[in-house]
């Protein structure tokens, strides 16, 4: 990658000019700007990190101090809190169907996946998070079948952490990578769908809710991201990691919303806020909070402790985010009908 603090630097300065020049916001001044963030839950702890080092960075190239207010939600509950007014300045959300969906309102108005990452600044896999010695010897997706198994994942209404885990599952049994379910099989995979949704006990409204569950011993088992299960093992937590043989790469997006930025006058410091997640100081930090990163520099350092996925697909598997909303969590989608048939309320 060719981002870098020189580039940044040179970037950051010329928008820094033209905005003030214009005037900004009345919210703004020469000493000091705000930056709005609205981000997916599961990566708090990490752009806790980032943040200060993005302000003593910006302050030293402008002399201009950032105040970044936070908010931090299920994706797709973060994804319609901006829709129905909450005027974040930049969005970091667990997928790509949540930006598109900020497009789609016209809050977005430029090509937010233009450039190298198109868009993206971590990717991690679908995981499970299992209790210390795995008692119930569990490593792979049939083995969320066990009578009695509690599973904990959240709910895809709310978060998008929970749509990448039925993806996973959903698309594990589709590309036939699950003993007893046929390959290329629609019905045979949503079949396998309902009757791991059977087991699930406690369906959580974002990512880092569910796995907060898990460790305080609710569930057997939590379907989660890698780097919750990663994190959660850092901070002695006794649960262990799990990555099935088939499973779905989780590609995190962020983007600047042009209506917010606009209206505050403040598109100098959001611009060089994305630009500065992909520089290696952040990607740094976001792997070590066990994400894997899209900086090749950072993501060769890192690699050793993620291992190998022997089938790891994308949501191009499927057609994309605009096929998936529709047939998977569409109102007659099959995870929706799945749902149902589990609950009985298509009886």
């Amino acid at each position: 990658m060719k981002n870098n603090k020189k580039l940044i630097s040179m970037c950051l300065m010329i928008l820094f000019l033209l905005v003030s020049c214009s005037g900004g916001s009345q919210n703004n001044s020469a000493n000091e700007v705000k930056l709005i963030l609205g981000a997916y839950t599961t990566p708090r702890e990490a752009y806790s990190q980032i943040i200060p080092l993005f302000q003593a960075f910006w302050l030293e190239e402008t002399g201009q101090r950032v105040v970044v207010e936070e908010s931090y939600l299920g994706s797709g509950a973060q994804s319609r809190a901006v829709i129905n007014g909450f005027e974040a300045d930049v969005v970091a959300l667990s997928l790509e169907a949540d930006v598109n969906r900020i497009q789609d309102a016209g809050l977005i108005s430029h090509d937010w996946k233009l450039g190298e990452e198109k868009g993206i600044i971590t990717t991690s896999v679908v995981a499970f998070a299992v209790r210390e010695g795995n008692p119930l010897a569990i490593e792979d997706w049939n083995d969320l079948l066990q009578p009695g198994l509690e599973i904990l994942t959240p709910n895809p209404s709310t978060s998008g952490g929970a749509m990448w885990n039925v993806l996973a599952l959903y698309g594990a049994a589709l590309r036939g990578k699950i003993d007893g379910v046929p390959g290329d099989d629609a019905d045979a995979a949503q079949d396998f769908l309902k009757d791991v949704l059977t087991n699930v006990s406690v369906m959580d409204k974002a990512a880092r809710d569910s796995i907060i569950n898990f460790e305080n011993g609710i569930g057997d088992l939590a379907i989660t991201y890698e780097n919750e299960v990663l994190v959660g093992r850092q901070s002695g937590q006794t649960y262990e990691l799990v990555i099935p043989s088939s499973t779905i790469l989780i590609e995190n997006p962020v983007a600047i919303v042009d209506t917010s930025v606009d209206k505050h006058g403040n598109r100098a410091v959001a611009e060089a806020f994305v630009e500065f997640l992909y520089s290696e100081q952040a990607q740094e930090i976001f792997a070590q909070h066990g994400l894997r990163v899209v900086n090749d520099t950072v993501a060769e350092a890192s690699k050793s402790q993620y291992p190998d996925v022997p089938d790891l697909f994308t949501v191009d598997y499927f057609g994309g985010w605009d096929v998936i909303m529709t047939d998977i969590f569409g109102e007659s989608g099959i995870f929706t009908q799945a749902i149902l048939d589990v609950q009985g309320g298509s009886q």
